[in-house]
């Protein structure tokens, strides 16, 4: 028998049949109640809404400046030999990437006076349609292992008649995040069919040998997608640091495309370098669940992050919840939950 005491309090996924805690499996709209008389007050939550203000998308991140500038480059070092399998793998993906994308960087020289032109021509910087490549190259293939996944959860889930604790949400989440970066970044320039024809053959490969290594190891596989989003994050702050420094004067005023305001709420005047910094924050938030994610059971713990996430205060400074960390951060969940619903 499952009393109260053990409902939420630590990270262990449920039976069919047992007692799960509230939001075990992600938001509903019954976990917000209410305040006050539903037939008089303006902003009440109804089932048929009056007026469509809401995403169109699952959930998804809305940052402060604050936050957009609080990401830090980070690396975890690899402690078990399944950790130095996922590293090694994501080194061989990112040279792949480096080649298939012609990306290139060096250091500038201290105290150079060298024009952008000259810096290009000697593989310092990169100019607009070089970063464009690297980008989409990079954000046809990030969308892949978000999806299978949660598809393998989900198949997981139906075949030993399981909860799946949360997990298929936020990988989901994930997944589309990433092609809403796609979709951004297309609106600006249309790959060529060549191009077209390098993702779709990277993406065949990639999407079938990640299905077949996470049915062998989803730790592994989870270590793998936050080593890459590490390089993500690198490589988005590298180009905003090309930015900002005038490096890249195509996009100085460049405005951001309007898929982007729309999906991150940006301001009307936003410019394609807060898209930058929009998207190197989500990268930092894949980072950190990936990280979170490969330090759990998979087989037996719940989804932190099914009913929250942290701020960028913490995903953008810190690389990923320990066990004992996600176990705490469950019960700060529900004790939040606790204290806003009526006994």
């Amino acid at each position: 028998m499952w009393g109260l005491s053990r409902r939420n309090d630590d990270l262990t996924n449920r039976a069919p049949d047992q007692p799960s805690a509230v939001g075990a499996e992600g938001r509903h709209k019954k976990d917000k109640t209410p305040e006050g008389e539903l037939l008089t007050k303006d902003d009440a939550t109804t089932t048929i809404p009056t007026m469509v203000k809401g995403d169109w998308v699952l959930f998804h991140p809305v940052y402060t400046p604050e936050e957009l500038r609080s990401v830090q480059i980070m690396h975890r070092d690899a402690k078990t030999l399944s950790d130095k399998v996922a590293v090694l793998f994501v080194r061989l993906l990112r040279w792949g990437f480096d080649i298939a994308s012609g990306y290139q960087h060096k250091p500038v020289p201290p105290g150079s006076n060298m024009t952008v032109q000259e810096l290009r021509e000697k593989g310092y910087t990169m100019d607009e349609r070089q970063w464009l490549r690297r980008i989409l190259f990079l954000e046809s293939v990030a969308g892949v292992p978000g999806m299978v996944a949660a598809v393998l959860r989900h198949l997981r889930s139906l075949r030993l008649m399981r909860r799946d604790g949360g997990w298929i949400h936020t990988l989901l989440e994930e997944a589309e995040n990433e092609r809403m970066h796609l979709m951004t970044f297309m609106s600006i320039r249309k790959p060529s069919i060549w191009f077209r024809a390098m993702v779709l053959g990277a993406q065949g490969v990639f999407y079938n040998a990640f299905f077949l290594s996470y049915l062998v190891s989803p730790t592994t596989c989870h270590r793998f997608v936050a080593h890459l989003e590490e390089e993500a994050v690198l490589t988005y702050t590298r180009c905003i640091e090309e930015l900002e420094s005038g490096r890249i004067p195509e996009w100085t005023d460049a405005p951001a495309p309007e898929i982007a305001k729309d999906y991150w709420r940006l301001p009307p005047d936003a410019k394609l370098l807060d898209v930058m910094y929009a998207v190197r924050s989500d990268e930092s938030t894949h980072r950190f669940v990936n990280h979170s994610l490969a330090n759990l059971n998979y087989k037996t713990d719940v989804n932190p992050f099914a009913l929250r996430e942290p701020g960028m205060e913490v995903k953008g400074q810190k690389l990923g919840f320990e066990r004992e960390e996600a176990e705490k951060y469950v019960q700060e969940s529900h004790k939040l939950l606790d204290e806003r619903r009526p006994l």
